[in-house]
């Protein structure tokens, strides 16, 4: 009889560890797709709006084009962290709250913004509903396949691992972004870093986006990655392949990040992208530390991550 209850208690106990062991490790993933995203968007921000740099620039330097210090974030990382805050006041998407906390944000520095938000932003600080707003705006700039809802996406990857990730993926794109490339981009972006979060390798997060994907262009490009040449542009589309391209083709979190921003173009935004899906797969302890200790900012997106994750959707 005790024999029976001590090998019941010691198996119990044994899950417990595991079960722990597991959280914290998947604690670690999401932790790195925050960061990540931050510091594909600092270091990509010296080197947004040039060409490829002839040598390969391996460390953050400072954004002559903004006046902004090595490791400073932009509007890339500050989005994210507004989506993250909404879902964590609400416990779930809502597309008022989120809008609120956007349009939050971007009040603290318009001029950085994208055409896209700007427009839908001003539009929202006018009066109109949001709602319409981003309608609105697709009509007057002809057009809203721009990428800022991509780059601000993954922390509903990090909070849904369920069916229901692309339907709000999209929701959260189409607040701004009225074109639904833009949210079938955001949608597959989201859902490899949801998968990449919760232990499932880099090739079964690529096939199951790529299954779940319900728009042709995107689902032919993404799906045919290699057959195609990265071009970091503001395109939505053109952004999540330059990004998923880079990330499938590197073997460390370093090596993204490096071969992310090199490409030039939209570097930040690039580099912010590849930067969440490199971080959901290695983790935060896979990030060089020299490139923590860069980061301006750090804390408070490593509090917001650890809050995140602590009300997210298993």
């Amino acid at each position: 009889m005790h024999t029976i209850t001590f090998l019941h208690v010691t198996s119990y106990f044994r899950n417990v560890i595991y079960l722990f062991g597991e959280v914290y490790i998947q604690l670690l993933h999401a932790a790195g797709t925050l960061v990540g995203l931050a510091l594909g968007d600092a270091f990509g921000a010296p080197l947004e709006g040039l060409a490829s740099p002839t040598g390969r620039v391996r460390e953050m330097g400072y954004s002559y084009q903004r006046g902004r210090r090595p490791g400073v974030f932009t509007d890339d990382t500050e989005q994210a962290l507004a989506v993250a805050r909404s879902l964590i006041r609400c416990r779930g998407f809502s597309p008022d709250d989120m809008m609120a906390e956007l349009v939050t944000a971007y009040l603290l520095d318009p001029a950085v913004y994208g055409p896209t938000s700007q427009r839908v932003f001003g539009l929202v600080l006018r009066g109109m509903d949001p709602g319409t707003a981003s309608r609105a705006a697709h009509g007057m700039n002809q057009g809203s396949r721009s990428n800022g809802s991509v780059m601000r996406g993954p922390p509903i990857g990090i909070f849904y691992a369920g069916p229901e990730l692309e339907g709000y993926s999209m929701a959260c794109s189409r607040l701004t972004h009225y074109d639904p490339v833009a949210g079938a981009c955001s949608s597959f972006v989201n859902r490899m870093v949801s998968d990449l979060c919760r232990g499932m390798s880099r090739g079964q997060a690529y096939h199951r986006a790529l299954s779940r994907c319900q728009d042709d262009e995107v689902y032919r490009v993404l799906g045919s990655f290699r057959e195609y040449d990265p071009i970091p542009g503001l395109d939505c589309l053109l952004a999540t392949h330059a990004s998923l391209s880079v990330f499938m083709e590197q073997e460390s979190f370093e090596e993204t990040l490096v071969a992310a921003v090199n490409l030039g173009g939209d570097a930040d935004t690039v580099g912010a992208i590849a930067g969440s899906l490199a971080g959901s797969l290695y983790g935060i302890d896979a990030i060089p530390r020299r490139w923590l200790a860069s980061l301006q900012g750090l804390s408070e997106v490593t509090s917001t991550v650890w809050q995140l994750w602590s009300v997210a959707h298993p």
